[in-house]
């Protein structure tokens, strides 16, 4: 992934696998054409939300192309709160 590139690996760990768990990794890898490595620090930045500038900015950029409807706050309000009848 293009954070390993930018920061380069520097630090190095041991993890260890039951057997089934690591050929179920393997074979994901294998499909991805990519490593054991490569998944397992795909997953500590899903599960920990880590991500590079790059890819926050660019998150940014679809929400920002979305074409939702906008109205003024106090519309929107009314449309999602619901009606509180007064008490007796």
């Amino acid at each position: 992934m293009d954070m390993d590139m930018e920061v380069g690996l520097t630090k190095k760990t041991t993890i260890l696998f039951p057997p089934d768990l690591y050929r179920h990794l393997a074979g994901i890898a294998a499909q991805r054409r990519s490593s054991v490595g490569e998944l397992v620090r795909e997953a500590c930045r899903a599960q920990y939300s880590i991500s590079t500038r790059a890819e926050r900015l660019a998150l940014v950029d679809q929400l920002a192309g979305l074409s939702l409807p906008v109205s003024s706050v106090e519309q929107m309000e009314r449309e999602s709160v619901a009606a509180v009848e007064p008490l007796p």
